[in-house]
């Protein structure tokens, strides 16, 4: 094993340095050690978790170059990095440094053309994944997104991959993933003098489209629009249907510390269907029946709470669409269609230089 480990760690190395993309797998990071201990398993799989984290780093690397390789032609790009709150789990209160804010990157696009065009309007592109991150699979829709004249922030919150262990188990989701994304739409309008602060909306996917909800619910009046793809927006259910190493991401000492059947109200607290009363912010919901990570039950409770409540907002549930979690993040017909609309929602509130008719 040590010696299928060792090659590992020398395929990363090589692959950094021939800037060819390899396939980087997700660290195994246990919620709790392994018992009864084994020493030599104890070593073995600190050794595949670090290495798992080399991984993502070198990974990271290799992305961020393809963003400029990509976007380049189009927008001023940059990697900027700003501060967030501190931890909400500190384990040693007492040591030096403990509470310091979080420090939080966060790519930045900047529309070429519109430079010198007056004010723009902003939107906060929110990344999905449990500890997922901005990679440049999401090329397509930038660009989409700076073609129409918008300036786009992305933060990699806390819990993001590709910057470490220590970051990595800063996780919170549902808690202070959206104070750092809150931080980031605030930093891009106190060093970009062209955004106009009044016209600043924000979308996501998945677990990006739970922090989107979540930040409209919190802080309406920072956001004109906002937009929320196939979103996360039940924790209860989904701990329910979800397996048992997907619940220990959530129950993790590192992270909420205890499991839904133990502390049910903190997952309601962070959840969008139980937080729906709050709306104030002119919103559109995608989903599809057929996802298959976050089950359609899910957004269907969420659209049920927001009539319930009285709440203006538009939505549409896609029946069986190909591509099911990822329908409209594709270059298919259908998910160009359905950005389109999603383009189109937006300028009605944020009117870009270039819309999408």
């Amino acid at each position: 094993m040590i010696a299928r480990l060792a090659r590992r760690f020398l395929l990363s190395a090589f692959s950094l340095g021939l800037l060819t993309t390899v396939g980087f797998s997700q660290p195994r990071v246990p919620a709790q050690p392994a018992q009864p201990a084994d020493p030599v398993q104890d070593r073995l799989r600190g050794l595949e978790e670090t290495l798992g984290f080399l991984d993502q780093r070198l990974s990271k690397r290799i992305d961020d170059l393809m963003w400029f390789r990509s976007m380049d032609d189009i927008a001023l790009i940059d990697k900027v990095r700003y501060t967030g709150p501190p931890p909400r789990v500190i384990p040693n209160p007492t040591g030096q440094g403990a509470g310091n804010p979080v420090i939080i990157a966060a790519y930045t696009f900047l529309p070429r053309k519109y430079a010198s065009a007056g004010k723009i309007p902003l939107i906060v592109l929110v990344h999905g994944g449990v500890h997922g991150d901005f990679d440049s699979s999401s090329a397509h829709i930038v660009r989409e997104l700076v073609e129409q004249g918008y300036a786009v922030i992305a933060p990699d919150y806390r819990g993001s991959t590709g910057y470490g262990r220590d970051f990595w188990r800063l996780i919170d989701y549902g808690g202070l993933e959206n104070d750092d994304v809150l931080a980031g739409k605030q930093w891009m309008l106190e060093n970009n003098a062209s955004i106009d602060a009044e016209r600043v909306g924000i979308i996501g996917w998945s677990h990006g489209g739970m922090i989107t909800l979540m930040n409209i619910f919190d802080h309406p009046q920072d956001y004109k629009v906002a937009y929320a793809g196939v979103p996360v927006s039940d924790l209860v259910a989904r701990m329910g249907y979800k397996g048992q190493s997907y619940r220990e991401l959530f129950s993790a000492p590192y992270h909420i510390g205890k499991s839904a059947e133990e502390n049910v109200n903190e997952y309601r607290k962070r959840s969008p269907a139980w937080n729906a009363e709050k709306l104030q912010t002119p919103l559109l919901i995608h989903t599809n029946s057929n996802d298959e990570d976050v089950n359609v039950m899910e957004v269907e409770h969420l659209i049920g709470a927001l009539k319930a409540a009285g709440k203006k907002f538009e939505y549409k549930v896609y029946q069986n669409a190909p591509g099911g979690h990822a329908f409209n993040r594709l270059d298919t017909k259908i998910a160009k269609d359905s950005r389109a609309e999603v383009y189109r929602f937006l300028a009605k509130y944020l009117n870009p230089p270039n819309a999408v008719k």
